[in-house]
């Protein structure tokens, strides 16, 4: 079976899959849990597609992803336990971690423990840093190689799994959204319709 055509945002993956396969799909989640800006859960989506298609392995997809997300998030703590907060201050802004950014983030994991460790993975923006902040808040590296394993494993394996059966049944979905689309689209153009009114209410009733 030929690869499919990806729909949506999935659709600029489709050259670096096919090109790369299980290397793109490592190497993006790996950087991605370190801070960099990158698509790794979109990848991870991707090559579920392509794996339900038959052209990639599930198994391997998930393996791979999974042990990316562990290592990138494993640098990430160790760039926050051994950089500390000026380290991530004076860098952070070049990977869109900017000190307000940062601050809000490492409020939030204070307030909830350990556990937002395993659920940050399925949250963006956190995901990307919670390595980091880990280190900085001196986490305990067990304590957070154990709770972070877990968010990996979840993570990639609803994604994964989710992504999988749509690409074996890929042909009923492209004829499902076909079928809807027109609706989608007009159901999309109503709603930028009663956004751009409610703002110009808005603003007159301000003024």
């Amino acid at each position: 079976m030929a690869a499919p055509p990806l729909p949506g945002p999935l659709a600029h993956l489709a050259p670096l899959l096919a090109h790369y396969g299980y290397w793109a799909v490592g190497a993006v989640i790996l950087v991605e849990d370190f801070g960099v800006p990158a698509p790794g859960e979109t990848i991870l989506l991707a090559a579920g597609v392509y794996a339900g298609a038959g052209e990639l392995d599930v198994v391997k997809v998930a393996l791979i992803a999974f042990a990316a997300a562990v290592v990138g998030d494993n640098i990430g703590y160790l760039i926050g336990h051994y950089g500390g907060r000026a380290f991530v201050h004076r860098w952070g802004r070049y990977v869109f971690l900017t000190p307000k950014r940062f601050a809000t983030a490492e409020e939030f994991f204070h307030r909830h423990g350990g556990k937002i460790v395993t659920v940050a993975r399925f949250v963006e923006g956190l995901r990307q840093v919670n390595g980091i902040i880990a280190g900085t808040s001196g986490m305990r590296w067990r304590r957070f190689l154990v709770f972070n394993a877990l968010g990996a494993a979840l993570w990639v394996g609803l994604w994964t799994s989710l992504a999988y059966l749509a690409g074996s049944h890929i042909t009923e979905v492209y004829d499902e959204i076909k079928r809807y689309e027109i609706y989608v689209l007009v159901a999309l153009a109503v709603l930028v319709v009663a956004l751009v009114v409610r703002h110009v209410l808005r603003r007159r009733h301000e003024r």
